[in-house]
C-alpha cells in the first residue's frame, strides 16, 4: 500500500474508535494483531483480546488533536487524548501490512511544569 493509503487506514480507524464502534475499529486490525505498552510491560496479543479490552475499559479517552506521519508501512501517530478530564499525550508507531494494523507500540506521557532554569534557552507552546 501506498503511504497514502496507509494514512487513510489509519484515520479511518482513528474515526471509528472515536466515535465508540469497537467492532468496525477492529476490523482494521489482522486477527493476529499485537500492542503493546513499554510503559507498563504489558503485551496484547490478538484482535479479540484487543477488543474485549476496549468493550471493557472504564471510560474510553477523547481524542482531542492529533497528527499522523507515514514512512512506508510505518505510521507515527502523535496525540493528545483526555481521560477523564485529564491531558495524556501518546506516541504510537503502527505497522501496517496487507492493508491491516498489524502491530502498535504507544508510549504515554503527561504534562509536566517545564523547569524554570532553561526558560532562556527555551520557546513556550
Amino acid at each position: 500500500m501506498s503511504g497514502q493509503q496507509n494514512r487513510a487506514l489509519v484515520e479511518r480507524f482513528l474515526r471509528v474508535f472515536e466515535r465508540g464502534d469497537l467492532d468496525a475499529a477492529a476490523e482494521y486490525l489482522h486477527d493476529d494483531y499485537l500492542e503493546e505498552y513499554p510503559q507498563s510491560g504489558e503485551r496484547i496479543r490478538g484482535k479479540q483480546n484487543w477488543l474485549s479490552i476496549v468493550r471493557t475499559y472504564p471510560s474510553l479517552p477523547k481524542m482531542l488533536d492529533y497528527s499522523i506521519e507515514i514512512g512506508g508501512e510505518l505510521c507515527v501517530l502523535e496525540a493528545t487524548l483526555e481521560y477523564d478530564g485529564d491531558r495524556v499525550y501518546v506516541c504510537e508507531i503502527f505497522e501496517v501490512q496487507d492493508g491491516k494494523l498489524k502491530r502498535a507500540r504507544e508510549y504515554f506521557g503527561e504534562p509536566f511544569e517545564a523547569p524554570e532554569w532553561r526558560a532562556q534557552w527555551v520557546e513556550r507552546m
